[in-house]
């Protein structure tokens, strides 16, 4: 073997560990916040979607309904635990928002998401059911719940990845709701 290729052979994993002890230096950095999850939908249209109705006799929703008025869209399931503890927040949203909230059933069956929202409340003004989760992926959903602002254009706003709480409700959301609505 060469010397360089001796050289080579030894440089290699002192590069390979400098690399990864910057990508984790920056990824550990202190004014990092890892619950913050980036989408790639902030600033763009709503994807395209038409999806039919929770309730037999009630309105599907499609994003054609969301162009005109500032809304919020709010993927829930049943089946999830953070979606149960975040409907008061939902509820409290629905009375003080001067925005429609709708909800989306995600991959979950019609009558669990109906007895779902006959226990915990219903504050959405309509329901549609993402029954194959394809709305879903292309709004980049990474679990429920998940909630989207979406202003009158249509152009989604912000995402909240995981449950509303109070704090971001009051903080983050209702400001961002006062200032689409001038």
């Amino acid at each position: 073997m060469s010397p360089l290729a001796k050289r080579l052979l030894f440089v290699l994993p002192v590069l390979l560990f400098a690399g990864l002890a910057l990508y984790f230096a920056l990824a550990l950095r202190p004014d990092r916040d890892p619950s913050l999850v980036p989408s790639a939908l902030i600033g763009k249209p709503v994807p395209p979607f038409d999806l039919p109705p929770l309730q037999p006799d009630g309105p599907g929703l499609a994003a054609k309904d969301l162009k005109g008025q500032v809304t919020l869209i709010n993927f829930f399931a049943s089946w999830c635990i953070p979606c149960r503890a975040e409907q008061p927040v939902l509820m409290q949203l629905a009375k003080e928002a001067k925005a429609k909230l709708y909800g989306i059933a995600y991959k979950d069956k019609p009558e669990a998401s109906r007895a779902f929202l006959a226990e915990t409340g219903d504050p959405f003004a309509r329901i549609a059911v993402d029954a194959s989760g394809r709305t879903a992926i292309d709004f980049g959903l990474y679990g429920v719940p998940e909630t989207y602002v979406v202003d009158r254009d249509g152009i989604i706003r912000y995402r909240q990845v995981g449950p509303l709480d109070p704090d971001t409700l009051a903080k983050t959301v209702l400001p961002l709701l006062a200032e689409l609505a001038k």
